[in-house]
């Protein structure tokens, strides 16, 4: 914990705090996000450092746990208060990370601009060009699929579900919370592998296209999110046959969660998913849940897909798509090579396929079939917990 000072346009300093958890580094250097945002805490980025250990376990990659951040907020910041606070924040934490030691990401709040004032402030500190941070531009080190690798990785596990029961995404009708880049990818996933999505949703509410959102759809939904940053009522405007429904605070649960489908992708936010929607998920069809968002059921959400046993599939292992492609471009940093699209896309695609095989030969090991919560902790764990005692009382 550190602080971070930095001075405003006005030129008055302000002082934010800075946090780096490292927690676990027995399988390989620190890695996960660094998170802005005004209600970062200690407590917070611990829980979320620790499950990052697990995640990264099963990744298959030699990537340890670790999460950071300040309470610093980049909204309505100008890109100059935003670089003078990264570079702040970068003098002191380039004393504790490095390519082979800790190796942070983006995260809420953290996006390419952030993550080249952080790797510019390191390089002209260090004098070394160097794979420390990822999620870099594609111009210095990125790695392609980065954008769409979290979206398109919960995609592949669910196919790896669905196969579990000689099926497939051919035919089947998927609900998508979210419109950001996991929800965008995720529509464009799931067209792709024969499915089709019927809904998106934002802050304002959400659409509901029976005929599914089709390539050209997408379109103009990744130019009315990415570019003109408009809402997704929208998108009804635009296409009569979609059906727009505002918010309403009153509700105990979410009506988007309760269209009938077989498949659903939750991509918006923790929590989205309480016990109430999920039991309306079921009863509409749904047997198929792929978490795009990080942890975005309640426990008793949780408790009653588990109950249905239907094919859960929690973020842990679901989602760890993303931290996969970010350890890809620690791989191709290492090689000072740049790979091709296909070939990280398909490295994602082994990687996922063995997320669930781990997932899921645990679940059965430890006597709870099917149950690829208890398959992804416990195979998480494992991995993590034999490297420390073969590598003694350090």
């Amino acid at each position: 914990m550190f602080r971070v000072p930095w001075q405003n346009d006005k030129g008055e300093v302000q002082v934010n705090r800075g946090f780096r958890i490292e927690m676990n580094s027995a399988i390989g250097p620190y890695k996960g996000g660094l998170r802005f945002h005004p209600t970062v805490n200690l407590g917070i980025l611990k829980f979320l450092a620790f499950e990052q250990v697990f995640k990264n376990s099963l990744t298959t990659l030699p990537m340890g746990g670790g999460k950071g951040g300040s309470d610093f907020d980049p909204k309505g910041k100008s890109d100059n208060e935003v670089m003078r606070f990264c570079q702040s924040f970068m003098t002191e934490l380039s004393r504790h990370i490095g390519p082979n030691t800790d190796v942070p990401a983006g995260d809420i709040g953290v996006g390419g601009r952030e993550i080249g004032f952080l790797f510019g402030q390191y390089k002209r500190l260090r004098n070394e060009f160097t794979g420390v941070l990822t999620g870099k531009g594609l111009g210095w080190g990125g790695s392609l699929i980065r954008p769409e690798a979290t979206d398109y990785g919960a995609v592949y596990f669910a196919a790896e579900m669905l196969e579990t029961r000689d099926d497939s995404f051919d035919g089947k009708t998927c609900l998508v919370s979210g419109s950001g880049n996991v929800a965008q990818y995720t529509v464009e996933k799931v067209d792709h592998m024969g499915g089709k999505c019927v809904t998106l949703s934002d802050s304002s509410g959400f659409i509901y296209n029976e005929k599914g959102i089709d390539a050209e759809k997408l379109a103009f939904v990744m130019d009315l999110k990415n570019v003109r940053r408009g809402r997704i009522s929208e998108y009804a405007d635009k296409y009569k046959e979609a059906v727009f429904t505002p918010v309403d605070p009153k509700l105990d649960h979410n009506p988007l969660w309760d269209i009938k489908a077989e498949c659903a992708f939750p991509s918006a936010t923790q929590n989205e998913i309480n016990g109430k929607d999920a039991a309306n998920l079921v009863k509409n069809g749904v047997f198929v849940v792929s978490e795009g968002a990080n942890m975005p059921s309640t426990p008793e959400a949780m408790d009653a897909f588990l109950d249905q046993g239907i094919l859960y599939g929690p973020a842990k292992a679901a989602n760890a798509g993303g931290v996969a492609v970010s350890g890809l471009e620690m791989s191709q940093n290492s090689e000072r090579l740049a790979w091709t699209n296909e070939e990280v896309d398909q490295r994602l695609f082994g990687i996922m396929k063995s997320i669930h095989q781990t997932c899921h030969s645990v679940a059965e090991e430890y006597g709870t079939p099917g149950n690829y919560v208890n398959g992804a902790n416990i195979g998480g764990f494992l991995k993590v917990a034999d490297a420390m005692l073969d590598q003694g009382l350090v």
